[in-house]
């Protein structure tokens, strides 16, 4: 497909086959940066809006193949393992290329709307076949708005059903021109305390509940998806304040829960970047998540365990 846009911006990841970010199969198109910083993130590679370095410790046989090959000094040898100084790395990729064992990789590719259209489009039977299309995600997609943008607008000029999977923590401005250009928003609510929310996520949530009200009041699709968090928002007191929000949308009325996993935390140990995620007592408990479920039917939502 011919693509006119020239602009580019930094992908992490892309997914085929997903079932779990909008109706039907999609491919889903992870955008690199993140305002928040969930103390629970499950793509804690996904905050920094930059490439960065990562390395599985497991993989490393020691070799130094690494040390030897970075020019900037920038790897030292601790213990029988190497450590990257993040002063000194440029994010290169010469010790990624040297390690014969794939121990390292680049975080973050810097990539065009034509390239993404490329992989795209690849599955499009899939999608007219079983209801899906695109969804771009995050980190957050609404960092990189002219980029969000022009997919949004190459993926509409073909007929491809678009999602945004976003926090919403954006100047209303980006949301709406966004938002001309969406036929779905997956929305994310994390707490409805904005006290909490900020402590939780480094963010209060004033404007993220004042963008989904606007978002509502424009007739879009809303998913509002919660990430179930044991000890932080998994009881029954937290899920019917957010409950009482979403009816107050009135459009509004899917609700989905996604149970927490402790993904991010093997993520995070291998960035070079110093994170520190929360570890939560337990992983979600299936009980309290069909209760949960439960009382929210029983007030006429429909609700999705993992979305």
């Amino acid at each position: 497909m011919l693509i006119q846009s020239k602009t580019t911006g930094l992908v992490f990841d892309i997914r085929r086959y997903s079932i779990h970010d909008g109706p039907g199969i999609r491919t889903t198109v992870f955008l690199k940066g993140c305002p928040l910083r969930c103390r629970w993130c499950h793509n804690p590679e996904s905050w920094r809006p930059a490439p960065e370095l990562a390395f599985r410790r497991t993989r490393c046989t020691g070799c130094r193949a690494c040390e030897q090959a970075c020019i900037f000094d920038a790897i030292s040898w601790v213990d029988g393992m190497p450590v990257t100084d993040p002063d000194k790395c440029t994010v290169c990729g010469r010790c990624v290329e040297a390690c014969p064992n794939r121990a390292r990789e680049v975080v973050g590719r810097t990539t065009t709307v034509a390239e993404v259209m490329d992989e795209v489009v690849r599955d499009r039977i899939f999608y007219d076949q079983s209801g899906g299309g695109v969804t771009f995600s995050g980190g957050e997609p609404l960092m990189q708005p002219d980029f969000l943008l022009d997919l949004l607008e190459a993926c509409r000029s073909i007929w491809i059903h678009t999602a945004v999977d976003t926090t919403c923590y954006s100047p209303w401005e980006t949301l709406k021109a966004v938002a001309e250009r969406t036929d779905l928003f997956l929305c994310d609510i994390k707490h409805i305390d904005s006290r909490e929310h900020k402590q939780l996520t480094g963010v209060d949530n004033k404007m993220i509940l004042e963008n989904i009200t606007r978002l509502a009041g424009m007739g879009k699709q809303i998913i509002v998806r919660v990430p179930l968090v044991p000890g932080v928002n998994d009881d029954l007191y937290s899920m019917r304040a957010i409950a009482d929000f979403v009816e107050s949308l009135g459009s509004v009325r899917r609700l989905d829960l996604l149970p927490y996993h402790s993904g991010g935390l093997s993520k995070a140990v291998r960035l070079t970047g110093d994170i520190k995620l929360m570890r939560p007592k337990s992983q979600s408990n299936q009980g309290i998540v069909n209760k949960i479920k439960q009382v929210l039917e029983d007030r006429g939502l429909e609700v999705k365990i993992g979305g």
